[in-house]
């Protein structure tokens, strides 16, 4: 394994879920010095121990949102008219394209789950939105490891959810074994439960350790439940604002806009919920920037 990156802890951040009641959630990514890792652009992590998660509908743009659940049910509703509950060790994914609305609501007490996303391809940011409920997902096995591939491939183990670019998504509950990695592929790792030695430090829930380019393998020693994430570097500049993701001021402030205006011929209409919709913050007085991709030296 040459010129491998040297792992580097990024703290997650408390912040208020917006049409959430009195809902706060731990926000792994974005981070200013790491905007994207592979296509993933955003995490969250909710509870554990919310004990009602209500998202009203609101919109997306430029990005698939991949809902994990840990602990807990989650009724997912959107406007290509899905209406499907989702219960740990199920993936949702929903590919915004050029426009899609979702509600997310708790059915059960107790949740715990990550949200993410992954952007877009800019050849992609146009296609039709579509959703995927996948209530079977393949196995990763080797001493010590047992996977769940929600999203890409791990070894020669490959989800059947759709991606636009190389990545992978999994949950590894982990004794002590090793695991494949690709040399061209930046990735993280995100504690659930336990606590986890990876790249010769330990890691316990709360930050996301880097672990960057360069490694064909990687040992974890638990007992643990761990989440990897990783994918190629991904090349663009991302504008990211709320619930959207695009490449300019002027492609977030169009969706805003047409989000605000009720235009159902981008954003369509999700049923069940009436009138009720989580309104547009309202936009800085400034142009928004691309968050610039940092130089990562390998």
């Amino acid at each position: 394994m040459s010129n491998v990156t040297s792992p580097e802890f990024f703290e997650a951040r408390e912040v208020p879920l917006g049409g959430v009641r009195g809902v706060k959630v731990d926000r792994v990514l974005p981070q200013r010095e790491l905007p994207t890792l592979g296509a993933w652009c955003f995490l969250d992590q909710f509870g554990p121990g919310i004990a009602e998660m209500i998202v009203l509908p609101h919109p997306h743009i430029g990005l698939q949102t991949v809902t994990w659940p840990l602990a807990g049910e989650i009724r997912h509703r959107d406007s290509v008219g899905s209406d499907v509950v989702l219960r740990p060790g199920q993936l949702n994914l929903m590919t915004s394209g050029r426009g899609v609305a979702h509600s997310e609501v708790s059915l059960t007490g107790g949740v715990h789950a990550l949200q993410l996303w992954v952007a877009l391809p800019a050849d992609a940011t146009q296609i039709d939105p579509g959703f995927e409920h996948h209530a079977q997902l393949p196995n990763f096995r080797s001493e010590g490891i047992d996977a769940l591939v929600f999203m890409g491939a791990l070894g020669d183990v490959e989800s059947h959810a759709t991606t636009y670019t190389p990545l992978v998504g999994a949950q590894i509950d982990v004794t002590e074994g090793t695991i494949p990695l690709r040399p061209d592929f930046e990735y993280g790792v995100l504690v659930i439960d336990g606590s986890v030695r990876v790249a010769d430090v330990e890691l316990k829930p709360g930050p996301l350790l880097y672990l960057g380019t360069g490694r064909d393998e990687i040992t974890l020693a638990g007992p643990a439940r761990v989440v990897l994430l990783g994918g190629l570097p991904f090349p663009d500049d991302l504008v990211m604002w709320w619930n959207f993701v695009g490449r300019s001021h002027d492609e977030i402030l169009a969706a805003r806009e047409q989000w605000e205006n009720q235009d159902t011929t981008r954003f369509g209409t999700v049923a069940g919920h009436g009138s009720d919709r989580i309104p547009a913050p309202v936009l800085p007085n400034l142009r928004l920037k691309p968050r610039k991709q940092p130089s990562r030296q390998q």
